[in-house]
């Protein structure tokens, strides 16, 4: 598989650049100015951890990502950088890759960064924690000496799948000095991490905010610009709106205020709002369908209920026109792999009605067919607003629906872990490598209890699962597209979760906060390069 380049995937920037509003980035004659602090805040809540290493979802995602650096990212143009790692190679057979660890690193407890740090987080941490899958096939990880690494597989791996990794939210590097001999997964550091990066945590105040102090050694000349950093936590968007007019707060990122006041601000000349820095993470709106209900457990139920439903009044009604619905696993923004071959649900209750009672699901004497429990996950205000249009509409077609909107833990607890509820509306995000961020919300593999955004649903099909291993081995670029297109129909037939709408994220700016929404997953980049411009 070819790195991802400007010319294979430039089409992937195109839908973003016709979106984007003003830029965040500086003009090139600008140079930076230092010092000040940016109180930075994201459309959803506070983190249960600032560092969850078994995913936990974008806000340990954005606070873990200002302290712990990956060994590669990605740009707007999508093509790969180097990080920690200075060069990534595969041999040309795709089952080993040497990994070259940037020499000069330092740990933010003054330890040096090696090779022993590197093939740590991909033995004990990758491969049983974060990104089990894309590791499934590893064979050993070799420390050639204190700067390089040779990362082994018994059958090959592409290079699309092994680059995402690395620059993926899973691809994390940790301290093995701090987390070796020790539960990675509650280990105190979590809540204090040491990463490399231009932050250095500072100190978390809970329910208010995270302040991060600049890393003086850090590998990156210059940088950071600013004096602090904070994220701060706040319970609505409305409450982040009157933040950004009060001077209080100065980039909020992925939908963090109401539609229409980011008109409103930005037409003040004093905001931008740019759509920018989404690129490698397409967001959707989601139904988990848990297929341990028996009536659930059918297909021809899960079918016929999306029937129930009118997405482009979610995204018109709830979304102000800034979604549409969404048709596949793999989302429009994925030029790579899209297809429109796959099975549409078209909103027609009359439809739906019929199939139900063709699934042996008539209406009884109180007009009732069955009864479900829905949970809408409390991390986004319009979770909770489709939660109550869902209840609507599928108790137009005699489905009972019981709804509840619990906080961020508790939504992830319940969904995730007890698997408590018949239909769960919740979101994920997706790169253009689908395998495995993608896959693993259908595969059996996928089923990992207290693992947050996998597969919650239960679904588990040999057929799939195998198809879905054939991509993960297959290097030819046609060949591959063809699987993953074959993926899309199968998993938009099986439906055991389905992307109700595609979300079109924005962020928020003063005006005067230069070199913000500058990566394809701006969400989980390090923020060191952000200055203000007054």
């Amino acid at each position: 598989m070819p790195t991802l380049t400007r010319r294979t995937l430039g089409a992937l920037a195109g839908a973003a650049l016709l979106l984007a509003g003003t830029a965040g980035v500086a003009p090139a004659a600008d140079q930076p100015k230092r010092g000040g602090t940016l109180v930075a805040t994201w459309g959803g809540g506070e983190p249960q951890a600032a560092f969850v290493p078994a995913g936990g979802g974008s806000s340990p995602f954005i606070s873990s990502t200002k302290v712990l650096e990956r060994l590669l990212k990605l740009n707007l143009a999508l093509e790969f950088e180097p990080v920690l790692a200075e060069s990534v190679t595969a041999a040309p057979d795709f089952k080993s890759y040497t990994i070259f660890v940037r020499k000069g690193v330092k740990w933010h407890d003054g330890k040096d960064l090696t090779a022993d740090d590197v093939a740590f987080s991909i033995t004990d941490y990758w491969k049983p924690i974060s990104s089990g899958p894309v590791l499934k096939t590893l064979e050993g990880v070799e420390v050639k000496d204190s700067h390089t690494v040779v990362v082994r597989f018994t059958q090959p791996l592409p290079e699309l799948t092994f680059k995402a990794q690395l620059a993926g939210q899973g691809g994390l590097i940790l301290p093995k000095h701090v987390y070796a001999g020790t539960d990675i997964v509650t280990n105190p550091a979590n809540n204090a991490p040491i990463g490399t990066g231009p932050w250095k945590f500072k100190s978390w105040s809970r329910g208010s905010h995270i302040e991060f102090a600049p890393n003086e050694n850090y590998w990156q000349a210059g940088q950071p610009y600013l004096d602090k950093l904070i994220l701060r936590y706040f319970r609505d968007p409305a409450a982040r709106a009157a933040a950004l007019e009060a001077g209080e707060l100065h980039l909020a990122v992925f939908n963090p205020i109401p539609v229409p006041e980011v008109k409103r601000l930005t037409n003040t000349g004093k905001f931008v709002a740019d759509t920018h820095g989404f690129e490698n993470s397409a967001w959707a709106l989601t139904l988990d369908f848990n297929t341990r209900n028996p009536v659930l457990a059918k297909r021809e139920v899960r079918q016929a209920l999306l029937h129930a439903i009118d997405r482009n009044f979610i995204a018109q009604t709830v979304y102000y026109g800034y979604a549409r619905p969404g048709t596949s696993p793999i989302l429009t923004a994925n030029a790579l792999f899209h297809t429109e071959n796959v099975p549409v649900y078209g909103f027609d209750p009359a439809k739906a009605g019929a199939l139900l009672d063709a699934a042996g699901l008539p209406r009884k004497a109180d007009g009732k067919r069955f009864a479900v429990n829905l949970l809408a996950a409390g991390w986004f205000e319009e979770n909770g607003k489709v939660g109550a249009y869902l209840k609507q509409a599928l108790e137009d077609v005699g489905v009972q629906v019981t709804l509840t909107v619990p906080d961020r833990p508790t939504s992830i607890k319940r969904i995730y872990t007890d698997y408590d509820f018949d239909l769960a509306v919740s979101n994920n995000t997706t790169g253009v490598e689908p395998f495995p961020v993608t896959t693993q919300y259908y595969t059996t593999d996928g089923i990992v209890k207290g693992a947050a955004f996998r597969n919650a649903n239960g679904f588990s099909n040999q057929e799939l699962d195998a198809l879905v291993e054939r991509i993960a081995v297959e290097t030819d670029p046609g060949k591959r597209k063809e699987l993953v297109q074959e993926f899309a129909r199968f998993a938009a037939t099986e439906v055991p979760i389905v992307q109700l709408l595609e979300l079109d994220p924005v962020n928020v700016a003063a005006s005067y906060v230069r070199n913000h929404s500058n990566a394809a997953n701006y969400l989980g980049e390090s923020w060191g390069d952000l200055w203000l411009d007054r």
